[in-house]
C-alpha cells in the first residue's frame, strides 16, 4: 500500500510507500540478509517509533501505539517487529476491541498500525507480519481480526470485506471497502454484529477519514 492509498483509506493503514518529508537515520541492511519476526521488546520502544514516523509522516501513529501498550483490556496486545541485520525495519500491532454480538460481546482484535520503514519497503515485509499476527492471534484463539485499509492490499493477505458477513463499522467515516475482517478458526457464524475500537483510537481520533471540508 502507497503512502496516497493511506491517506484515501485510513489514517491507521498499512504503508508500503515513503511519504515526502520522511528520513532515514542509516541505511537499511541488504536484501541478502535474513528477515526475523520475533516479539517486540521494550529496547525495541525506540526504534519502532522511528519506524512509525518515517512510515506514516505525523508523530499520531507512534503515539496511537504508545498509549496501546499500556491501555487497559480484555486481551493483552500482541505486538511483533521484522528486524534485518539486526535493525528493526517494521511492527505490527494487535490490540482488543469487541464485536457486539447478538449473543453477547466478543473480545476481537484491531490490527492497526502496520507499519515498514521506507527504505526497507517493497520487500514484503508487511505481508510476513501480517502472517505471523494471524497466526499468533489464531494460537491464541482470537476468532476475528478487524481492520481499516486498502482492500487491494490486504483482500491477498487473508482479510474479506467486513460489511457483506454480518459486520457493522464503527463509523460512517470508514470507507465501507475499507472496513475489513480475517476470521480465525475459533470464529463461529453467530459471531456477527457491530465492531467497537477501544477507547484509545477514539481518544488519538484514528477512527476513519475526517473531511476537513466539512
Amino acid at each position: 500500500m502507497t503512502s496516497q492509498d493511506q491517506r484515501e483509506v485510513s489514517p491507521i493503514s498499512a504503508l508500503t510507500g515513503s511519504p515526502a518529508g520522511s528520513t532515514a537515520s542509516s541505511p537499511i541492511a541488504s536484501a541478502d540478509e535474513e528477515l526475523v519476526i520475533r516479539h517486540e521488546t521494550d529496547a525495541d520502544h525506540r526504534a519502532v517509533r522511528e519506524v512509525h514516523t518515517c512510515a506514516f509522516g505525523e508523530e499520531r501513529v507512534p503515539a496511537l501505539v504508545e498509549a496501546l501498550r499500556t491501555a487497559r483490556a480484555p486481551l493483552a496486545p500482541m505486538s511483533f517487529v521484522a528486524t534485518l541485520g539486526g535493525r528493526v525495519v517494521g511492527h505490527i500491532l494487535l490490540s482488543a476491541s469487541r464485536l457486539d454480538a447478538p449473543r453477547r460481546i466478543v473480545d476481537v482484535m484491531s490490527l492497526s498500525p502496520l507499519g515498514v520503514h521506507p527504505d526497507a519497503q517493497g520487500r514484503g515485509i508487511g505481508t510476513r507480519l501480517i502472517a505471523h499476527a494471524l497466526a499468533a492471534a489464531d494460537e491464541q484463539g482470537v476468532p476475528l481480526v478487524f481492520l481499516e485499509g486498502s482492500p487491494l492490499y490486504y483482500r491477498t493477505r487473508g482479510f474479506e470485506a467486513a460489511s457483506p458477513l454480518g459486520f457493522r463499522s464503527p463509523s460512517l467515516r470508514i470507507p465501507d471497502p475499507a472496513f475489513q475482517v480475517a476470521r480465525l478458526s475459533a470464529h463461529e457464524p453467530w459471531m456477527t454484529g457491530t465492531f467497537v475500537y477501544s477507547e484509545t483510537f477514539w481518544a488519538f481520533d484514528c477512527v476513519g477519514l475526517r473531511d476537513p471540508d466539512a
